[in-house]
C-alpha cells in the first residue's frame, strides 16, 4: 500500500478538483468521480445496513465480502488502466442470488421499499447500486470501463432486491406490496 493519511486535510480540492489513484486531478463533478462516489455511498449504505440489521451470520459474512469487493471496484474507477473485478466476482454474486432467490415466492406483485428496518435499509443500498450503475454507464461512454464493473453493479442490485425480500419476511414484517387504488383518493 503507498503512503498512508497522516493528514486528512490538504487543501488541494479548494480550487474544486480531486487527485485520482494514478496521480492525475480531475474537476470533482467529473463522470469518474459521480461513479466511485456513489460506489462509496453504496458501501456507506451497506455499513448502515450491517451496523442496523439484526441479520443471519451468514448474510452478515455475505455483506462485509461486497464491501471489500465495492472498495476494490471503487478503486478501479478511480485508477484508470487498473483491473480489480474479475469474473469470479460476478459469478459469486449469481450464486449467492440464487441460493436466496430459491426460497422466496414467485414475485406476482411490484413491491414497495419497506418491511422492516433491515428490508427498507436494503432497498436504499439497491438504489444507491442502480445509481453507481447508471453514472458507471455514463462514465463508460466517454473512457475505458470495463465489463466485470458493470456486470458487477447490475449484478449487484439484482442480489440486494432479493436481500431486501429475504430481510422483509425474516423481520416478519412482510413484504409492502403496492396496490394501484392507493394512489387516488376514494373520495375525489
Amino acid at each position: 500500500m503507498g503512503n498512508r493519511l497522516s493528514k486528512i486535510y490538504t487543501r488541494t480540492g479548494d480550487d474544486g478538483s480531486t487527485g485520482l489513484g494514478d496521480g492525475s486531478r480531475v474537476r470533482k463533478d467529473t463522470a469518474r468521480v459521480g461513479a466511485y462516489g456513489s460506489v462509496d455511498e453504496l458501501n456507506s449504505v451497506l455499513g448502515m445496513l450491517l451496523a442496523t440489521a439484526d441479520m443471519p451470520a451468514a448474510m452478515a459474512v455475505e455483506l462485509t465480502r461486497i464491501q471489500h469487493t465495492l472498495f476494490d471496484l471503487g478503486g478501479e474507477l478511480c485508477i484508470p488502466g487498473m483491473a480489480l473485478i474479475e469474473p469470479v466476482d460476478i459469478d459469486w454474486l449469481e450464486q449467492t442470488l440464487d441460493r436466496y432467490n430459491a426460497d422466496l415466492p414467485p414475485l406476482k406483485d411490484f413491491i414497495l421499499p419497506g418491511g422492516g428496518m433491515a428490508a427498507a435499509t436494503c432497498h436504499l443500498a439497491r438504489t444507491v447500486c442502480r445509481r453507481a450503475e447508471r453514472e458507471t454507464v455514463a462514465l463508460a461512454r466517454a473512457e475505458s470501463v470495463r465489463a466485470e464493473v458493470l456486470g458487477y453493479l447490475n449484478r449487484l442490485s439484482d442480489l440486494l432486491f432479493v436481500l431486501a425480500r429475504v430481510l422483509a419476511r425474516a423481520d416478519g414484517a412482510g413484504e409492502v406490496l403496492w396496490q394501484r387504488q392507493h394512489r387516488r383518493p376514494e373520495n375525489p
